[in-house]
């Protein structure tokens, strides 16, 4: 019976499809398997299916099935509910990073971007690594009227997906046949990549991987001597040669490439075809993740993990850990979760992001802050949305995020989500001048030391912050400026109280006055006359006659005759 039933459940039959998977998670007459289950139940639950979403949720719940060391690590790192220990962080992020690198494959993965909604607010013009549609279709035309370069380009982006592109290796495929029959030897060695490696659409073939490497090599191509390399190494097609393996991962690692690099590190770390050198297999491997490939992030994490040509660092080893983890396919739900925000569902994306921000992401804590602090997540209660802020605020800024140290400072001088609290509020907006060089924290500084909040009022000290936020960023200097000639007034009213007319001034009280908001009137009047003075020289300038000599010709033209017959 559960033969049919597999075979509905290939149909997507959805009562199939239930029966399947509680059978794969029990171990009830077929043989248990909680992967495939939990595919089963994610499948099921994308339909709406409670039972699907009720199992799921158990997974979740339990840890079977689902990525519980990752958000364990990050917790035992971060010291989240559980006493913090890096030896424990170690652990459960080395179980993941093991995983994440044995599923690394030649062509290499998905390129996941991980895009921060706010700095795409706070930088409008700021690229976020995505392709317009319009200017995908202009490579698609350049491509098609047989421009090599956006052949190559489409090529890698169909292949490695990301940037709004969709992994496809078969538009990959056809991309790279054609610039390779144009000559392009990037393409060449790429066709050699998907030969070795195999897949749906192209059958795996050493012998032609060898043709396509070869043919690179000979033109001088990184890729494809990094592909003769591996040929050499593993005897895929040739006899295995350590000594040739060497000499063309040396030739790719000289031209940059990555590949070449990590395989050189490999080579010297393991002793292969070289004397061992732990040196040596560091710098290559610092080379390569450089270069950003998870591979070399890996070994350099075990170096770094046992202490093997390096001093042992647990802090050093867990981060390098870390960002393989990142780098794995949990990391694909950051783009799903991106374009449903893109979309409209910002319900969606900001469960994707808050489950992702549980297992360490940085980019899924402030993206989920994000999303609360615009409440614009109509799940979370209205009393309960800054302080969910508040707290993926708090995570992503302990990972160095600049923008979420500066909102915890904005969140409790304001009070948003806790007491105000000026003294806290100047600690995050310090931290974020001294560690991230952050000209709006700058500003905030000077301006709790102009006003003395949380900290002793200093005017002189004030102007320090205001000069440095005005040094730090170009479009700091018009707001600091306008800041400056405020403390200017100020500084003036200090002085002219301890004169002799001192008795007339000190019983002045601006506050009083004007109101307390007396600054900003000021400010207003200030930014006013700097308009004024700005209209009246450019009217200045555009009175002065030119000289002779600089006028642009006027080109003469004939004046119509006289008396013209009609056409």
């Amino acid at each position: 019976a559960y033969q049919y039933l597999l075979k509905a459940a290939d149909m997507n039959h959805t009562k199939a499809m239930e029966k399947v998977s509680y059978a794969l998670l029990f171990g009830d007459y077929l043989k248990q398997n909680i992967q495939s289950s939990k595919e089963l139940f994610e499948k099921l639950t994308e339909e709406g299916s409670p039972k699907g979403q009720m199992a799921l949720g158990f997974l979740y719940a339990s840890g079977l099935g689902v990525n519980s060391s990752q958000a364990k690590g990050y917790r035992y790192w971060a010291g989240i509910g559980v006493l913090q220990s890096c030896e424990s962080a170690l652990t459960h992020y080395r179980l993941v990073a093991n995983h994440v690198a044995s599923d690394i494959s030649l062509t290499g993965g998905t390129v996941v971007q991980r895009i921060r909604l706010a700095d795409e607010v706070e930088n409008p013009g700021m690229a976020s690594g995505m392709l317009e549609e319009d200017l995908i279709q202009y490579y698609q035309f350049l491509a098609e009227k047989g421009d090599v370069q956006a052949q190559v380009g489409l090529g890698q982006l169909h292949l490695h997906g990301g940037r709004g592109v969709e992994q496809n290796h078969q538009r990959a495929f056809e991309y790279f046949n054609q610039a390779a029959n144009a000559g392009n030897s990037h393409a060449m060695a790429f066709l050699g990549k998907m030969y070795s490696e195999g897949s749906d659409v192209v059958p795996q073939s050493n012998e032609t991987a060898l043709q396509y490497f070869k043919k690179a090599a000979d033109m001088g191509n990184p890729v494809g001597q990094s592909g003769l390399g591996m040929a050499y190494l593993y005897g895929r097609g040739v006899p295995v040669n350590y000594e040739l393996a060497l000499k063309y991962f040396q030739k790719a690692a000289e031209q940059g490439w990555v590949d070449g690099q990590l395989q050189l590190g490999s080579m010297y770390y393991n002793g292969i075809g070289v004397k061992k050198d732990y040196k040596q297999a560091l710098k290559y491997f610092n080379l390569a993740s450089q270069g950003g490939h998870i591979l070399a992030f890996y070994n350099l994490a075990q170096m770094h993990a046992t202490g093997t040509g390096v001093m042992r660092s647990c802090h050093t080893a867990v981060e390098l850990f870390k960002n393989v983890c990142e780098r794995g396919r949990w990391s694909e739900r950051l783009m799903t979760a991106y374009n449903s925000y893109k979309e409209g569902d910002s319900n969606s994306a900001v469960v994707q992001y808050l489950l992702l921000a549980e297992q360490g992401y940085e980019v899924a804590q402030s993206n989920a802050a994000f999303i609360l602090d615009q409440k614009e997540a109509s799940i979370v209660g209205e009393n309960e949305t800054y302080p969910r802020a508040l707290l993926h605020w708090n995570r992503a800024a302990s990972q160095g995020y600049t923008v979420a140290r500066i909102k915890l400072g904005d969140y409790h001088f304001y009070g948003f989500g806790t007491d105000v609290d000026y003294e806290t509020a100047f600690i995050h907006y310090r931290l974020a001048s001294e560690q991230q060089h952050s000209a709006q924290a700058m500003f905030n500084l000077g301006y709790m030391h102009e006003k003395g909040l949380g900290i002793k009022q200093d005017i002189h000290l004030a102007k320090r912050f205001y000069d440095m936020a005005a040094e730090a960023s170009p479009d700091a200097q018009v707001p600091v400026f306008l800041a400056l000639c405020k403390l200017g007034v100020i500084y003036s009213l200090q002085y002219i109280r301890e004169i002799n007319i001192r008795e007339v001034f000190s019983h002045i009280d601006m506050d009083q006055l004007l109101g307390p908001e007396w600054d900003l009137y000021l400010m207003t009047i200030i930014a006013l006359l700097l308009g004024t003075i700005i209209a009246y020289r450019q009217r200045q300038h555009q009175a002065i006659p030119r000289p002779a000599g600089l006028r642009p010709a006027v080109p003469q033209q004939e004046p119509p005759p006289e008396h013209q017959p009609p056409q």
